[in-house]
């Protein structure tokens, strides 16, 4: 967890913002270092977590979330994290093995006309789940949390980026506005912003899609000078909000350096290497 990170977003495990779906984006840039911050964020702040990890490991996530102060493991033995490991599933499907049971959420590898329905039921089973009353003796946890690493996947593997958006949107609904918890979604564009690539064409279409959904927005992207040693990149924050019956967007620009146990966050041209 990033304690600078927290001032800036004016948050903080003990005091957060429930029903808000927060969108971390980046573009030739790295900004799985957000996730990792919200991960272990919500888990301090003793929320009942869902994780969808379609890019990485649970040995990945576990050995960043240990860094950080937290273990998933434990997280995972307690009940308060279910963690889906999208890897590990999609080889279940693609090569499946005597005595394996295949994913059921996963099932669009297969099967690709029936979409991400049986994804979006795994995520309803372990939110509402984590809403019902606790066994006598049992913790109790705080506002479910949805998150996901990273959506950009599912276009990888075949899925429509209107599938993608529908699933996106359901989540919201589901997670954000009936059970007012909180929803963290990460998204990859690698073209350039003005990039008329055909290729990339769906990542910017689903950039574009779930920004118009998402409360807040934060987006990662190299410095435009390029490499600095010091200076690992920069990071909108942009906040949406109503003023009256207007939608009201308020924007900051931060720079970033990255730390093997955290991030340090700074206006831009502050930085102690360009002082």
């Amino acid at each position: 967890m990033f304690t600078e990170l927290n001032s800036i977003l004016n948050t903080s495990p003990d005091s957060f913002t429930r029903g808000e779906f927060i969108l971390v984006s980046d573009r030739q840039s790295d900004a799985s270092f957000l996730i990792h911050h919200f991960l272990s964020f919500y888990l301090r702040a003793r929320c009942k977590v869902c994780f969808l990890g379609l890019a990485q490991s649970f040995c990945h996530y576990s050995a960043v979330s240990q860094r950080l102060g937290v273990s998933l493991t434990q997280a995972m033995e307690k009940g308060q994290l279910v963690f889906f490991e999208g890897l590990k599933e999609c080889l279940s499907v693609l090569l499946p093995k005597e005595n394996n049971v295949e994913s059921e959420a996963m099932n669009f590898l297969r099967d690709p006309p029936v979409g991400l329905r049986s994804l979006y039921e795994f995520v309803c089973s372990s939110v509402i789940g984590s809403g019902s009353m606790e066994e006598e003796g049992a913790e109790q946890w705080g506002p479910s949390v949805l998150l996901v690493d990273d959506l950009s996947v599912l276009l990888s593997l075949g899925v429509d980026v209107g599938a993608v958006l529908d699933f996106s949107h359901y989540c919201r609904a589901l997670v954000c506005s009936q059970m007012q918890g909180n929803m963290v979604m990460l998204v990859r564009c690698n073209g350039e912003e003005d990039d008329d690539d055909d290729g990339d064409e769906g990542s910017e279409v689903l950039l574009k899609g779930l920004t118009h959904q998402c409360n807040l927005n934060l987006h990662v992207q190299g410095l435009p000078t390029g490499y600095c040693k010091d200076i690992h990149g920069q990071m909108e924050v942009c906040w949406k909000r109503r003023q009256g019956d207007a939608p009201h967007m308020q924007k900051n620009l931060f720079q970033y350096k990255v730390h093997d146990k955290g991030a340090s966050f700074f206006s831009r041209g502050t930085s102690s290497a360009v002082l």
